[in-house]
């Protein structure tokens, strides 16, 4: 299916891999350029190839989502490589909990809101000023399934993903009438390197995965994409401040 899209430009940060690189192609793949960021160069620069080698247009900017000026200076090479931009999916996230809540470090708690929380606020903060100025856009946040409920031995990765949720909605009404939709797309398991790195050594926990699914498997980085330029797209132009739950299933039990 082909979506329709009246900006030119997409942003994706964590673009490197995984659901990043999935939606940075999928822009592509309906004529959007896109700025691929992450801070992982090799990876980013990868996802940059191979959308040039389908026949698109994309660059790189590396950039720590945690750090004000260097969120400031990838949004104005956004600009200064594209002239604007139309579309931004804040992806940048990590996962790093082992234990229940008493058994988490400061160090745990600090990295985790930084990236997932911090890096999404910080985004926002220097995106929506330039969709201000040019009449509009939309925004995707990344949260998940544990934004949307308790996730046992995940608690401050839940609660980092429950104050996505909590900016998305807010930023959505905030701005609805300068025709800037905000949104958050919410994952279960998803079949990513980081799961196949979680989950590589132990296979009954891949199982488990699978499981708590009600489709029967974990999800694919593709029908996260599709969820994204959906939320994006013209034909969402009624949706804002929504944390679309694409996970099998699993939030219906």
């Amino acid at each position: 299916m082909s979506l329709s899209f009246s900006g030119q430009v997409a942003l994706v940060t964590g673009g490197a891999a995984g659901i990043g690189r999935a939606t940075a192609l999928a822009f592509a793949n309906e004529g959007l350029k896109v700025v691929v960021s992450d801070v992982d160069v090799a990876g980013g620069e990868g996802t940059v190839e191979l959308i040039r080698a389908a026949g698109g247009q994309a660059t790189f900017v590396r950039c720590d989502v945690t750090r004000d000026a260097e969120v400031k200076a990838l949004m104005d090479a956004s600009v200064a490589a594209y002239g604007r931009l139309d579309y931004a999916f804040n992806n940048a996230g990590i996962e790093i909990e082992k234990g229940k809540l008493a058994e988490g470090t400061e160090a745990e708690f600090d990295a985790l809101m930084g990236v997932n929380v911090k890096g999404v606020w910080l985004c926002m903060k220097y995106q929506i000023p330039l969709l201000l100025a040019q009449g509009g856009g939309a925004i995707v946040n990344t949260a998940s399934v544990a934004g949307l409920g308790a996730a046992p031995k995940m608690s401050i990765y839940s609660a980092s993903k429950h104050a996505v949720i909590g900016l998305t909605k807010s930023a959505a009404v905030e701005y609805a009438k300068k025709k800037i939709r905000v949104n958050a797309v919410c994952p279960a398991v998803i079949d990513t390197d980081m799961f196949r790195r979680a989950h590589e050594a132990d296979p009954k926990k891949a199982e488990f995965a699978a499981a708590m699914h009600p489709v029967g498997r974990i999800g694919k980085v593709e029908e996260i994409a599709t969820a994204v330029l959906y939320l994006c797209c013209d034909g969402a132009a009624f949706t804002t401040g929504h944390a679309l739950a694409v996970d099998g299933g699993a939030t219906a039990i």
